[in-house]
């Protein structure tokens, strides 16, 4: 279907993971959101009564497992709005001192050397929001996708309201943190491509998370049937800055309607994903939803500066918003890109692969899995594909993601090729070092362990597949599980993004067909550490002077399944 919108493993590694569900000595808490019996006024309690409107339980950050964990339920008693607003005021109520600190950490002073080309975003990002909301009251009781948009921005707001509480709760006023700020923490996706796309050519530097160089990569994702068909694995590397990693995994289950006055509940009424404090999405991005689909992506960004044209204010949905409205109305992978593709952004632009659990069956012959199991969607800037990649898994048992394009006209419309060109088969899509190393490795894999190491994988010293025309002649980039940080500062590359900065992969997720029908995954916080590769510590790294506020000091952390409270 075309949507178009105008080495080596050198060790053998034993990995057995933790299923928690809360460590000794981390204080939990349990809130409830309810109104009273007027319905006029919202206020926060420690039990609830049958006037709840939504209830949240947290489990601050663990220092033995890298992740704090969020759970938001509401209550379907009440109008979508109100749930919405509950959810998002529970959650900042609970987690408002991570909030601020994620939100230092990662956006504090950023505009402070890009004053003029914030002050473009922000207008961008007005008169957006003007005219979604404009669809909104003219469309939201009527279309199902302009309903749920309706309750992610509600949703927002119910998160910047319950902040606001807790900050005066706390007598913090430094604290602050408004609408707009909460906005750009929910969208940093969305927003290095718009700082692209306006770009003043003023010598302000464009990039949020250091995406913006040629070869910039943003994360590794691997689907992988096992050899006998008695499992088909989901697996995502996050690749982001050191800053980032004040890491929470969060369960929405809202029951949200199809439409305000409708008796049918969305397909995705309960999503399970990795997220950050503050934000209602996952941005990573990794989903485990009630419909038995596993959503997820690697950024392919656009290097065509001539697309940037089709970015609007006006007429287009934020990536990031498009994703959580498709994970709650996707029944399917065709359904999910469908509602995905309506009012292409063109920001954050992905490769996305959707995974139907409800299509898989165990012991079913590699030849003959189901069409719709595995659909991959690429976007770019007035342009989306999106088409069943079944037949991949067919052929190969395994689907790699790289942050290259696998569609020849999204490869061909992004600019990949003129970069190959320019710098050689790094750029390409069947010869770039993961895809080889994907190529070689995937055929190692036969339970969760080995799915781990391979996905945890960084040999950069020894893999020949890791070494360029660099001095020294590697690069940590060069690896399944990226550490940048172990790159020479006085070395020499021949692109930016293979050398010294702060960029690493920062977790670990992965899935199987059984624990999606939980909705549940295995998960590692933290960048990988082997035998030659030591755990990342701020105290020793020449990136200690960087803001991480409420980051554990050394990110030496195993693999967790998490039992969630409901």
């Amino acid at each position: 279907m075309l949507l178009q919108t105008c080495g080596v493993i050198t060790t053998v590694v034993c990995i057995t993971f933790l299923q928690v569900q809360c460590a000794p000595g981390v204080r939990k808490k349990t809130v409830y959101v309810t109104q009273d019996e007027n319905g006029t006024k919202v206020s926060l309690k420690k039990t609830g009564d049958s006037h709840w409107l939504a209830k949240g339980y947290y489990a601050p950050l663990n220092n033995g497992t890298g992740w704090s964990y969020l759970q938001v339920e509401t209550n379907p008693q009440n109008s979508d709005m109100l749930q919405a607003f509950g959810a998002g005021y529970v959650e900042s109520f609970l987690t408002y001192d991570v909030m601020y600190k994620h939100w230092y950490n990662t956006l504090h002073d950023f505009c402070g050397v890009r004053r003029e080309l914030c002050r473009k975003v922000q207008d961008h990002l007005d008169r957006n929001l003007i005219w979604v909301n404009d669809m909104i009251t003219n469309q939201s009781n009527t279309e199902p996708y302009w309903h749920q948009v309706n309750l992610f921005y509600e949703q927002l707001k119910g998160l910047e309201y319950g902040y606001r509480i807790a900050r005066e709760l706390d007598r913090e006023a430094s604290k602050n943190l408004t609408f707009s700020d909460l906005l750009w923490l929910n969208v940093q996706g969305d927003l290095e491509d718009l700082f692209s796309a306006l770009e003043t050519g003023s010598d302000e530097p464009t990039s949020v998370r250091g995406a913006h160089l040629p070869g910039s990569t943003s994360c590794s994702a691997l689907i992988k049937l096992l050899p006998d068909s008695s499992d088909l694995f989901t697996s995502h590397d996050t690749w982001s800055s050191f800053q980032s990693m004040l890491r929470v995994q969060k369960r929405y289950i809202f029951p949200y309607k199809v439409l305000p006055q409708s008796n049918s509940t969305v397909p995705g009424h309960v999503i399970t994903f990795s997220s950050y404090p503050g934000t209602i999405q996952s941005g990573d991005d990794f989903y485990v939803t009630s419909a038995g689909l596993v959503t997820l992506e690697t950024t392919t960004g656009n290097s065509n500066h001539s697309l940037w044209q089709y970015v609007k204010a006006e007429g287009q949905v934020l990536e990031q918003v498009r994703t959580m409205v498709a994970n709650r109305l996707g029944h399917c992978g065709m359904s999910w890109s469908k509602a995905f593709t309506l009012y292409n952004s063109g920001t954050y632009n992905n490769q996305w692969m959707v995974v139907d659990y409800k299509r898989f069956k165990k012991g079913t012959p590699q030849h003959l899995l189901r069409d719709k199991l595995l659909w991959v969607l690429e976007q770019l800037p007035g342009y989306i594909r999106a088409e069943d990649k079944t037949q991949v898994l067919r052929q190969q048992s395994y689907w790699p993601s790289y942050n290259t394009p696998y569609f020849p006209d999204i490869y061909s419309m992004s600019g990949q090729g003129e970069l190959a060109a320019k710098y050689g088969d790094w750029f390409t899509y069947d010869r770039t070092p993961r895809a080889l190393m994907f190529r070689r490795d995937h055929v190692k894999v036969n339970d969760t362990s080995s799915m781990i190491a391979l996905m945890r994988y960084n040999d950069y010293l020894h893999d020949p597949l890791s070494r360029c025309n660099c001095t020294p002649p590697y690069s940590g980039e060069n690896a399944i599980a990226c550490r940048n940080d172990v790159n020479p500062i006085n070395g020499t590359y021949p692109f930016p993004a293979l050398g010294h900065r702060s960029h690493t992969a920062t977790d670990m997720k992965l899935t199987t067909a059984d624990l999606v029908t939980k909705l549940q995954f295995i998960a590692i916080a933290g960048p990988p550490y082997n035998n030659y590769l030591p755990p990342f510590q701020w105290s020793t790294s020449d990136y200690k002077n960087l803001p991480h506020l409420g980051h554990p000091d050394v990110f030496k952390f195993e693999p967790v399944l998490f039992k969630w409270k409901w």
